[in-house]
C-alpha cells in the first residue's frame, strides 16, 4: 500500500506482535507477520511507536512469549506490553460463583510477583489480558497492579461486555484502556454502552482498532475527546486503514492529534516522543 502523507504524528496501542519461534507452541494465532513487516507498515502509515503483546492462549504461561515480544522489540518502534492471565470470573451465575469459590492458580497463571517483576522490568511498559480467553486476575494480583500503576489494556467485546468489566475490574486506580471500545466484534449497543460508562470511571478510555462504525468513534471523540487512543489492530487490519478511518471523522484537527498521540502519551509514558531518548 502507498505511504500516508497525514501530517500527524501517530502512536498505535494495539499491534499483536508474534514472539521469537522458539517461544511458541506450534499452535496457529492467526494472521501474523513478520517484526520487520509490521515495521515498514507501521512507517507507511506515518504510526511514530505502536504498542506490541503476544497473541492469547488458554491455559498458556505468558513469560516466554512476552520475553520473546520483548527481544523482538529491540532496536524497533515498539512498545513491549506484558501479557497476563487469571483465575477470577463474574458471580453474577451459580457457576460463576462455584468457579471461583474452588479455582486455584496453577503454575501457568499469573501471580503477583510475576506482575512486580514485569513491572520493574524496563522492557515492558503495560499489560494486556484477554478475559475471554484468560478469565480475570484475582484479588491479589488486581491489588500489585494497582501499586506499579501501569496501564492495564483489556480486550472486551459479547463474551466480556461493558457491564462485567465494571464488576470485575473497573475503579480501581490504574489505567484500563478498553479495546474495541468494548464492543468486539461490531456490536454497536455494547459500544455505545462503554462510552456511557466513561462518565463513572476517570481512568478509563477506549482504543479505536475494529471499530467501523463512524458516528460511533464520533460520538466518542466529541463527548470524550481526552478519552479515545488510536488503535490499528495490526496484523489483522492494515494500519494505513485504521489510520485513514480516523482521518475521515468529522472533528477539528485538534481532537484528531489528541486521539493519535496526545491523549495516548499522557497515560502511556513510553509513547512519548522523547521517551526513546530514555529507554
Amino acid at each position: 500500500m502507498l505511504e500516508l502523507e497525514h501530517g500527524f504524528r501517530v502512536v498505535d496501542v494495539y499491534a499483536r506482535l508474534e514472539p521469537d519461534d522458539g517461544d511458541r507452541d506450534g499452535t496457529p494465532r492467526g494472521y501474523a507477520i513478520t517484526p520487520d513487516r509490521l515495521e515498514r507498515e507501521m512507517h507507511q502509515a506515518g504510526i511514530t511507536r505502536s504498542i506490541v503483546f503476544p497473541p492469547a492462549a488458554a491455559e498458556t504461561s505468558y513469560l516466554a512469549p512476552n520475553n520473546g515480544v520483548a527481544r523482538r522489540s529491540v532496536d524497533r518502534p515498539f512498545v513491549a506490553f506484558a501479557r497476563i492471565n487469571g483465575t477470577r470470573r463474574p458471580e453474577g451465575s451459580p457457576t460463576g460463583r462455584l468457579r471461583n469459590a474452588v479455582s486455584r492458580r496453577k503454575e501457568y497463571h499469573t501471580t503477583p510477583g510475576d506482575v512486580e517483576k514485569y513491572a520493574y522490568d524496563d522492557r515492558f511498559h503495560g499489560f494486556v489480558f484477554d478475559p475471554t480467553v484468560d478469565d480475570y486476575p484475582d484479588e491479589d494480583v488486581l491489588d500489585v497492579l494497582e501499586d506499579v500503576g501501569l496501564p492495564l489494556l483489556v480486550r472486551a467485546g459479547v463474551d466480556a461486555p461493558p457491564a462485567e468489566l465494571a464488576e470485575m475490574l473497573l475503579g480501581r486506580s490504574f489505567p484500563v484502556v478498553v479495546a474495541h471500545f468494548g464492543g468486539h466484534p461490531l456490536d454497536r449497543s455494547l459500544m455505545h454502552e462503554m462510552i456511557d460508562l466513561l462518565d463513572e470511571y476517570d481512568d478509563c478510555y477506549l482504543e479505536t482498532s475494529f471499530v467501523r462504525y463512524r458516528d460511533l468513534l464520533e460520538r466518542a471523540v466529541l463527548e470524550h475527546p481526552d478519552r479515545v487512543f488510536f488503535g490499528s489492530g495490526a496484523p489483522a487490519c492494515h494500519p494505513n486503514v485504521a489510520v485513514m478511518e480516523i482521518l475521515t471523522l468529522d472533528v477539528s484537527e485538534d481532537m484528531l492529534r489528541r486521539v493519535f498521540s496526545k491523549n495516548a502519551c499522557r497515560v502511556i509514558d513510553a509513547l512519548e516522543p522523547d521517551a526513546a531518548l530514555r529507554m
